[in-house]
């Protein structure tokens, strides 16, 4: 985390820092401090990496602040991995108790649960513990729930929105006691999903807690996720590992995840005489190819070449609006907003032509990628149009050329899903694991760019998988003492402990915006945990052990296995 505060011209400070809207930090910060919003301006370039944990403003942005104007210098603040370890907001930390009342056939008749979850030291967000508590249905038709949730306060740093914010941890108390009670029960677990997944000709569906599902295909989510992972090829793989005196086991989570944000966004489009399409836009990326998928979507509205477009962000001097990258917000709003700016430009460049062509703008035509006019000779690309019309006399009321800003509010969310089937093997001696094979299906709606998707899934995958297997910070209960203190405390998964991810992209739009987008970005970090305790725990079921606690380390299993034996 780094903060670099100085001084301009006029009493101007200007914040150099990693965020997730600069937009927001500004408004925040001027807040604290006291000032004129005018008189601080924020930059972010790039930014490796948010997944919640920049959303918020740190105390420590505003302090390089306070300490700026207080000196009249430039101060800047870096943590170390240690400062970093115990001062940085944290995720997940929730305790559930869930119950699953089932029909004799195996339908599903209610559900009760009880959400109990730390903020840390001080409030910073309940987005984890109200978007997790909407969800606790799941993807399953289950016709009555209670919920009760409730936040505490604990002396451990704050607690703030992690990547699919509250949403893992719910899905994962629903998925094991699937998997429980289908195990209890004597019921395929397969089948037992089947019977209660939601069907499409529900769609839209209001759950249990009031949460209105948009559009999806759970139970075909479900299949296709079992032909890719090759389901029916599973048991030969059981057999091949038992020669080599390992447990090959397999799990599998459903799951639904909601993605809001904040719900306004402004895009300012400009066509420049010099063949360039500046597009200003208040959400920004944070390491998720922003500027290539947005510049898609403005090159196809527009009907220009990629290359020509430039997208500007991060800057409060530049960008005025804007929700910034959190919550699977940032194509969905930003592709709505351009399509609105995109109609509005072609609407414009219509009377620039009909002023030049002397002709009524009822009359221009835009249609592939070109501007005409009944009778006239010449067509004009949006580029041509922006260099023409810059050498022409233009009214006052075309004066600001290929020119537009628009402005959009959005607050219906989208409901994205899918299902990730996960294959592991565990070393009996030792408690290792070892995922050999990991499956992800994921239904984003609309889907701009899939090569980027399919980097999101694998990036989220990998994430579910360390919450799964490795990552704890924990903290002596006793006396408050953090005793992960860097990275060779806290593990997270390499390159050599994960496989070759399999992943699928669905398309089923949603009726929410134009283009039917739905959020890629935190797809398989929501089923991964689930799908690798349900796979570990599968793996044991010849000892008789129920459960594993996350995280499954080897000590932990091997632990489990000892006691079982006894």
């Amino acid at each position: 985390m780094t903060g670099n505060a100085s001084p301009l011209s006029a009493g101007v400070k200007s914040l150099h820092a990693g965020s997730g809207g600069a937009v927001r930090y500004k408004r925040d910060l001027a807040t604290v401090l006291g000032v004129d919003p005018g008189k601080l301006r924020v930059i972010t370039c790039d930014v490796g990496g948010n997944f919640g944990s920049k959303n918020r403003v740190y105390v420590e942005y505003g302090l390089v602040l306070w300490a700026s104007r207080k000196l009249g210098r430039p101060v800047k603040f870096t943590a170390s991995r240690s400062e970093a370890f115990v001062s940085d907001y944290q995720g997940r930390d929730l305790v559930t108790e869930v119950e699953l009342a089932l029909r004799s056939d195996g339908r599903f008749l209610a559900m009760r649960a009880s959400n109990l979850s730390n903020v840390g030291s001080r409030c910073l967000s309940l987005s984890p513990l109200s978007k997790g508590s909407g969800l606790i249905t799941g993807c399953y038709d289950i016709p009555a729930a209670t919920l009760r949730s409730r936040a505490v306060f604990t002396t451990t740093a704050p607690t703030n929105p992690y990547r699919s914010s509250g949403r893992p941890e719910v899905n994962f108390a629903l998925e094991r006691l699937v998997d429980t009670a289908a195990r209890e029960l004597g019921l395929d677990r397969i089948e037992l999903r089947r019977k209660n997944l939601v069907r499409p000709e529900a769609m839209p569906y209001r759950n249990a807690v009031g949460m209105n599902y948009d559009s999806g295909t759970y139970e075909a989510n479900m299949d296709l996720a079992m032909r890719v992972a090759d389901w029916s090829g599973f048991e030969a793989r059981r057999r091949t590992a038992a020669e080599r005196g390992k447990l090959l086991g397999r799990g599998l989570s459903n799951y639904v995840e909601s993605s809001i944000g904040s719900p306004k966004e402004r895009a300012e489009i400009n066509v420049t005489a010099k063949g360039r399409i500046k597009v200003v836009i208040g959400t920004q990326p944070a390491g998720q190819g922003h500027e290539t998928s947005f510049a898609q979507v403005v090159a196809e509205l527009l009907a220009v070449p990629v290359e020509a477009v430039d997208i500007v962000f991060g800057d409060t001097d530049v960008v005025s609006v804007g929700g910034g990258s959190h919550s699977g917000r940032s194509m969905r709003h930003a592709a709505t907003v351009f399509s609105i700016a995109a109609k509005e430009l072609i609407q414009k460049g219509k009377k620039i032509v009909a002023y030049m062509q002397e002709s009524s703008a009822a009359e221009i035509q835009f249609a592939n990628g070109r501007f005409s006019a009944p009778h006239a000779l010449k067509t004009f690309s949006f580029l041509e149009l922006a260099r023409h019309s810059a050498e022409a006399l233009l009214p006052k009321e075309l004066s600001g050329g290929l020119a537009v800003v628009a402005d959009n509010e959005m607050h219906d969310p989208v409901f994205p899903n899918g299902c990730a089937i996960c294959e592991c093997e565990v070393d009996p001696e030792t408690g290792a694991v070892d995922i050999t094979r990991f499956t992800a299906v994921d239904d984003v709606g609309r889907c701009i760019n899939p090569m980027i998707v399919h980097g999101q899934t694998h990036g989220g995958a990998a994430q579910g998988i360390g919450q799964a297997l490795s990552e704890l910070f924990h903290v002596d209960p006793a006396t408050g003492q953090p005793l992960t203190g860097s990275l060779m405390d806290y593990a997270l998964p390499r390159a050599d402990s994960l496989p070759s991810f399999s992943a699928e992209i669905v398309e089923v739009l949603s009726p929410t915006n134009p283009f039917g987008i739905k959020a890629a970005g935190e797809g398989a970090t929501t089923p991964a945990p689930a799908a690798v305790i349900n796979a570990i725990v599968d793996a044991l079921a010849g000892f008789g052990i129920r459960d594993i606690t996350m995280p499954a380390t080897p000590e932990n299993i091997w632990r489990a296995i000892q006691e079982a034996k006894k």
